[in-house]
């Protein structure tokens, strides 16, 4: 009788239940899922909590604005170093690493007494979870087969969602209670725990999945041989002819960068201006902006999580990108028909110091319940919906200094209610926003990010993401900081028509440029793009389907 082979499982650390290895693929999608979750619950959390911060510490505009910026210079100087930490100490370690500095950015928030410490843990809280997403993502991306790794990374956006829902909950439950905003601060660990624990039952990395392929089910030749003959990269490298590094490069950064210039981290800053204008009064504008939307997009991220592994990347990134260009072309051509102004809140605090145009104004939209500025996501470029409104000057409009609208929620009187002819233009303003909510999140938000973990050598993958990575937090600010001055100039309904035609032109970039990745191995991706040119070709044209391939045999975890 032959004898047993040894368990490796106690090698691994991976616990046996009944003698035989946890099952692992819940266990990539809960480090997926709860990363997803920490990163969506902190950059909404600050929506409520920042009314109570400024009652306590009597923070001028400025000083909320530098502590909700804080959170974006902190993910921006994460994506900038990022890179190199997941690929020197690897996707596990980098993951459990930012757990570990959000755990330490969440007691600084807890406990802080200062507006000092409150940057400080903000800022802790920026970089971790931009290096949590990263990692993540190229974690997951490894881990799984072909057939799983589209829903699996996608359920990171999910998680997302999910965690800006969650905050507004909490911000909700919270809002009366003593010191209240201290607890919405340290809710955000409980999520970043978890994960942790998920992590200790998995590998660390391909290398040791493939050693112990037989732990690993859901591999279907994703691991990499083991062995001397890995090639080695350097981070030039992405900017050479090498193994079509300089294409890849390209499908990134195009991605990232069209992702933010098509307007996302703004449109949704009228989200309740549109709402207030069919008929939503009040309070109940925000309310409905917020969890509104909210629900909107947890709809159809999951719509993308069904259809990424069977439409495929590129037609999902096609159809959303059209229906991007065509919903905020749609609200440009009804704001020239319906003027749709806002007033910022912060200006309503009686410690407000400054007026919107007057030297030393930054530019970045203020207010206090949700947060000054159109905070973005991952990995990942989500916006956490701001429902505060801030002045915005219509076209033509000359003076600058012009009183502000009343601030949404405010006991100051509404507005009177639009002219009947009107009503069907405040419709379609309406249901062009809820198709740009849809198109970016079945789009866009999740393939992106899923496109990049998918397309670079493992030996330069975490370099690779956080480069392209730093275009979009950056592409973020320069979209942020340049919306109050773009409108000035052009006025707001030819800001959103610049907006559309920038979709259309992503919408072309990504037909000659992007790839059709479903249903191949990172191995197989990896030996297309070294085989061929992703760029415009006369003689050649793809197919709305996408690209075709051969397949590739890979030997290791097959």
């Amino acid at each position: 009788m032959r004898a047993r082979p040894p368990r490796p499982a106690a090698r691994l650390g991976v616990p046996l239940a009944m003698g035989r290895p946890l099952p692992l693929l819940p266990l990539c999608a809960s480090v997926s899922l709860l990363g997803g979750l920490t990163f969506g619950y902190e950059l909404a959390v600050i929506s409520g909590a920042l009314l109570p911060l400024q009652l306590d510490f009597a923070l001028s505009c400025l000083e909320q604005e530098l502590l909700v910026g804080s959170l974006l210079l902190g993910a921006l100087l994460a994506s900038l170093v990022g890179g190199f930490l997941i690929d020197r100490y690897g996707r596990k370690q980098a993951i459990l690493g930012s757990n570990l500095v959000l755990l330490a950015g969440s007691l600084s928030l807890g406990l802080a007494g200062s507006l000092t410490w409150l940057v400080l843990g903000r800022s802790a809280a920026g970089f971790a979870i931009s290096l949590s997403s990263m990692a993540c993502c190229i974690y997951v991306s490894e881990l799984v087969g072909p057939r799983q790794r589209g829903v699996l990374v996608s359920l990171y956006e999910a998680g997302i969602t999910l965690g800006i829902l969650l905050s507004y909950a909490l911000n909700y439950a919270l809002a009366g209670a003593p010191w209240g905003w201290r607890r919405m601060f340290g809710w955000a660990a409980a999520p970043a725990l978890l994960q942790s624990v998920s992590l200790l039952f998995l590998p660390a990395g391909t290398d040791e999945a493939a050693a112990h392929k037989d732990l690993i089910p859901l591999q279907g030749g994703e691991v990499t041989k083991l062995g001397l003959g890995r090639p080695r990269y350097s981070f030039l490298d992405l900017f050479r002819a090498r193994d079509n590094m300089r294409g890849r490069t390209t499908v990134g950064l195009g991605l990232v960068l069209f992702q933010q210039l098509t307007g996302q981290p703004n449109v949704l800053c009228y989200a309740s201006t549109i709402f207030r204008s069919v008929g939503f009064r009040g309070g109940s504008s925000a309310v409905l902006a917020s969890v509104g939307l909210g629900a909107v997009k947890v709809a159809a991220t999951l719509v993308a999580m069904g259809l990424v592994d069977r439409a495929g990347r590129r037609a999902l990134l096609l159809a959303g990108c059209a229906l991007m260009a065509l919903s905020v072309s749609g609200m440009g051509l009804v704001s020239f028909a319906v003027p749709m102004d806002s007033g910022p809140s912060c200006l309503a605090m009686p410690n407000a110091t400054r007026l919107p145009g007057l030297p030393g104004d930054s530019g970045l939209p203020r207010g206090i319940s949700p947060p000054p500025l159109p905070t973005t996501s991952k990995r990942r470029g989500e916006p956490v919906w701001s429902t505060s409104e801030k002045t915005k000057p219509r076209a033509g409009a000359g003076n600058p200094t012009t009183p502000p609208l009343p601030a949404l929620g405010t006991t100051s009187p509404v507005s009177p209610s639009p002219a009947p002819e009107w009503v069907l233009l405040h419709w379609t303003a309406l249901l062009c926003m809820m198709v740009f909510v849809s198109a970016f999140s079945f789009g866009f938000g999740p393939v992106t990010w899923l496109v990049l973990s998918e397309i670079y050598p493992v030996e330069i993958r975490g370099r690779a993401f956080a480069f392209c990575n730093s275009f979009n937090w950056a592409a973020n600010l320069f979209i942020s900081l340049s919306f109050l001055d773009l409108i000035g100039t052009i006025g707001l309904s030819w800001t959103f028509l610049l907006y559309g035609l920038t979709a259309v032109l992503g919408l072309g970039f990504i037909y000659l440029f992007v790839p059709e990745t479903k249903g191949q191995s990172l191995a197989e991706i990896d030996q297309q793009f070294q085989r061929r040119r992703f760029a415009l070709s006369l003689g050649h044209r793809q197919s709305a389907a996408g690209v075709q391939y051969s397949r590739i045999e890979v030997s290791a975890g097959s």
